[in-house]
This record gives C-alpha cells, sequence and structure tokens, in this order.
C-alpha cells in the first residue's frame, strides 16, 4: 500500500503541463467577465439597482477601490496557497490545509456546486440576450433563444474537450477584444465629459447614505470580482504553477481593479455625476452611454450595436471560464473519490477531464430547459430566462463567498508556518470580513424569490455534508502526487474521514 501511495497508483492524471502565464491569467479574467459586471452591476454598486436602495451614488468608484482591497487580501491567501498546492481543484485542498479535510470537501462540494451553477446562468442568459438583441435591432432572431443557448454550450464543450490551452486561448481572445473595444469607449466619454466635478467621484461624502452607503457597496462591490481566483483550479495543467499561479490571482485583481474603476468613473462621469440622471438608466448604463447623442448619449446606432456584440462576446467568456473551473473541481473531488469515480474520467488523447466536462454541460442544457418551461422563479416585468440567470448566478455567487470566508478562517491554521505571518493575518480578517459582508449583502432585504438562495444553498450544503460522512474518500491527490506539491508543503491535516 505504501508504495502503491508513493507511485500514486490508481489516481487519475489530466494532460501536459503547457499553460503559461498569459492562460492562467486569462482564466481568471475570463471568469469575472469585467466587460458584463461594469455593464450590469456597476448600478448595484451604485445603489439605484439594489434591494436596499442603499449604495454608494457618485462615489462608486472610491467604493469599487476599498472593496479591492478586500478581495485583493484573498487573493494574498490564496497566492500563499498556490505556492504550495499545484493540483486541479485548488480550492477545495486551500480549506482542506486549514479546516481539515472533511471541512475541505464540504467546501469543495458548496464551491464547485456554485460555479457549475454559475456556468449553466451564463448558458440560459446568453441564448435570451442574443435573441432579444437581434430583434430589438434587426427584427429578426434567426432562430429561439433556447437553441442559441444550445449551440453555445455544445460550443463550449467542444472547446474543453479539444484542450485547455484551446479554452484560455479562446478566453483571453475574447476578454481582449470585448474588454478593448468597453475600456476605449470609457476612456472616449472620459474625454468628451472633461475634468469638472472629477474628484467627486473618489469623495465618500458623495454617497447619499453616508458611510452606511459606501459600506453596502463594498458588499454589492465584490460580486464584481467572484471568480479571480480561479487561476489556481489550472495549476496542474501549468508549466511552473508555484511561480504563475500566485502572479496570476495577484495581477488579476490588479488588472481588473483597473478597469472597473475607470468603468465606474466613466459611468459616473458620463451621467453628469448625476444619481437622478443615471438612475434612469440603471438597467444598462453602457448601452445609454453608447446612444446617438440626440437621445442623450455619446455614441450612435453602430456604437450601440457594437458594445452589444462585445458583451455578449464577455458572456461568452463568463460561461467558458466558468465551466472550465467547474470541470477541475469535479474532476479532483472525483480522483479523491469524494463524488463519484466516473466523473474524473480523462480523455487519453486529449488530457481533459471529459466525465466531468459531460456532466457540466449537461446541467447547463437541463437549466436551459428549465428556462424555456418554468415560472418558479419568475422576477417582476422581466423574461423567464433573465429570472432564471438572476437566481441560478444569485446562487452561484453566495456559494462561493461563503467558502471565501472558509478559506480566510482557515489560512490563520494552513498558513501559519509560512514567512510573513503578520500579514497572513491581517489578510485572513481583511478577507474575512469582506466575505462575511458580502454574504450579509446577498440576503438583506433581498427580493423573492431570490431571497430563497441561502435556503437552497443551505439545503446543498448539507447534502454535501452528509455525503462527506457517508464517503470515506482516499487521501487528497495533493498528498499523494509529489508534482502537485511544493517541497515546502506543510501536509493537509486529517486523513480521509478525519475532520
Amino acid at each position: 500500500m505504501a508504495e502503491q501511495r508513493k507511485e500514486g497508483f490508481g489516481y487519475e492524471r489530466l494532460g501536459a503541463k503547457r499553460l503559461a502565464l498569459v492562460d492562467v491569467i486569462a482564466q481568471g479574467v475570463g471568469f469575472m467577465g469585467p466587460v458584463f459586471s461594469a455593464a450590469f452591476l456597476i448600478p448595484l454598486v451604485a445603489g439605484i439597482a439594489s434591494a436596499t436602495g442603499k449604495g454608494a451614488g457618485i462615489a462608486s468608484p472610491f467604493a469599487v477601490i476599498l472593496g479591492a482591497v478586500g478581495v485583493f487580501a484573498l487573493g494574498w491567501i490564496v497566492s500563499r496557497y498556490a505556492r504550495r498546492i499545484h493540483a486541479a481543484g485548488s480550492l477545495y485542498d486551500y480549506v482542506s490545509m486549514g479546516l481539515g479535510v472533511r471541512t475541505g470537501a464540504v467546501a469543495g462540494w458548496l464551491y464547485y456546486g456554485g460555479t457549475t451553477v454559475l456556468a449553466s446562468a451564463i448558458a440560459v442568459l446568453i441564448g435570451g440576450f442574443i435573441h432579444d438583441t437581434l430583434a430589438a435591432e434587426f427584427h429578426h432572431a434567426l432562430m429561439p433563444g433556447w437553441l442559441w443557448s444550445v449551440l453555445f454550450v455544445a460550443a463550449v464543450f467542444a472547446v474543453m474537450y479539444l484542450g485547455v490551452q484551446i479554452s484560455t486561448r479562446v478566453q483571453l481572445t475574447l476578454s481582449l477584444v470585448s474588454a478593448g473595444v468597453v475600456l476605449l469607449f470609457f476612456l472616449y466619454v472620459i474625454a468628451k465629459v472633461g475634468s469638472g466635478n472629477s474628484l467627486k467621484a473618489f469623495s465618500p461624502g458623495q454617497s447619499p447614505d453616508g458611510w452606511s452607503g459606501i459600506f453596502f457597496a463594498i458588499l454589492y462591490g465584490v460580486l464584481l470580482f467572484v471568480g479571480f481566483e480561479t487561476s489556481a483550479n489550472l495549476a496542474e495543467e501549468t508549466a511552473n504553477p508555484r511561480r504563475a499561479i500566485p502572479r496570476a490571482v495577484l495581477l488579476t485583481v490588479v488588472i481588473v481593479t483597473v478597469f472597473y474603476v475607470i468603468a465606474a468613473y466613466a459611468q459616473m462621469a458620463g451621467f453628469g455625476f448625476s444619481l437622478k440622471t443615471l438612475s434612469s438608466a440603471a438597467a444598462a448604463p453602457l448601452f445609454a452611454l453608447g446612444a446617438p447623442k440626440a437621445a442623450g448619449g455619446y455614441g450612435g446606432v453602430w456604437i450601440d450595436r457594437l458594445l452589444e456584440f462585445v458583451v455578449v462576446l464577455d458572456i461568452a467568456a463568463v460561461g467558458l471560464g466558468a465551466a472550465v473551473a467547474s470541470t477541475r473541481g469535479i474532476f479532483a473531488l472525483a480522483r479523491d473519490r469524494r463524488i463519484p469515480a466516473p466523473l474524473a474520467a480523462v480523455s487519453p488523447s486529449r488530457g481533459t477531464p471529459a466525465g466531468a466536462i459531460a456532466f457540466v454541460s449537461l446541467w447547463s442544457l437541463a437549466m436551459v430547459v428549465l428556462g424555456t418551461t418554468s415560472h418558479a422563479f419568475q422576477l417582476p416585468q422581466q423574461s423567464e430566462y433573465f429570472s432564471l440567470f438572476a437566481w441560478l448566478s444569485s446562487f452561484g455567487g453566495f456559494a462561493l463567498v461563503v467558502v471565501y470566508a472558509a478559506l480566510s478562517l482557515g489560512a490563520l491554521r494552513g498558513l501559519g508556518d509560512a514567512e510573513g505571518k503578520a500579514g497572513i493575518v491581517i489578510a485572513a480578517v481583511l478577507g474575512l470580513a469582506i466575505s462575511v459582508g458580502a454574504v450579509f449583502g446577498a440576503i438583506y432585504k433581498v427580493p423573492a424569490p431570490t431571497n430563497s438562495v441561502p435556503v437552497y444553498a443551505g439545503v446543498w450544503l448539507a447534502l454535501g455534508i452528509v455525503v462527506t460522512l457517508l464517503v470515506k474518500g482516499r487521501e487528497p491527490a495533493s498528498q499523494v502526487l509529489s508534482d502537485l506539491r511544493a517541497e515546502a508543503t506543510t501536509a493537509i491535516r486529517g486523513r480521509p474521514g478525519v475532520a
């Protein structure tokens, strides 16, 4: 048995270590979807689209910066763990190091359940969005929204199956094109507005609710960054993971923070630093800014269409990024026999997690069907597909921030022997505070049916606990396979079945 453990006998392996720094950055940025988030979540930070009605108002760029500090603290924790663990499904291993194998398995169940739901949320959204956009702009959508969604799921399946480097390069292309176009447009808007009242956006006094509004804006603003850590899930397929993954995680936070600050500022400036004017375009300020000058915008018909097109590209990048992260986590849990072993099946020719890819694709198709047949998640004055997307994405985001809290708490123990212990403690406290705050923001005064998200997440978590108690599993691959850990790695606390 000792010899089998030494050789990693029976543990499935992914393909060759080919990914470079640019690939793993693409994974993190692609999952986050900065263009989509800037287009639809900045109003939440401002408080004009939140359930509480509270937010930073014109001071949204200031709130984004504060929120980014907390997220960077989480990123610092992930980067320290990433220097030690180089396995797929890294978030599961990180929590295991700090809080024990069983707790880590439950965290993996919740986290990768959340990313899988997020992947399916994008599959539901993109078909309906393409259909409605084509119908509005050209009066012909070519095919039903559900069929657009099915084609998207099929394309994501093919890209993931063919190879992880293909997946990351597709994400990189989609993200660069979409973010580049939108960034140029935002800079154009800022240039047209000029420098008048420019400091307003960085003054907390501009929040209509004072520091209370800033607080709520930070809680909602964390949603802008959900997925920043997913580069770590590709460590097993990265050429130099000990160097590339920590850099990718931290650079992802920095790069996207710069984009979000510019995006938030451009939207405040573009509406004359007037919260009332911004509120009139709360649903989609980006498209209102891209409208013709006669309609109060800074663009024209074709500028607006270009913006709509690149938003679709960014949505596609988010969907692919979420699916890639999910498949690696499901593969890791199955390889350690925490969930059924067939989900750890690997394509012999491509080295990709075929079992997990099939599962994520089938789940996405099931949600697409649900979006066309069920009204259980219907929001007032919203389409069925958008209502289901809103619920699924809320579930996924909620699940991830709960695991962020566990990750931060566990860092006090799991990284207790690391250099710069004071920095770890500060990062853990900041990470825990912003994670718990984000959980509060996700449940406080949230209207139906989204208010049921914590209940369903609790049921899913309870099911994970039951499965973990009943399924013994085996020792984590990150402890059995020597190339998945650094020499200095402290063993994951607890054997299978031991907390």
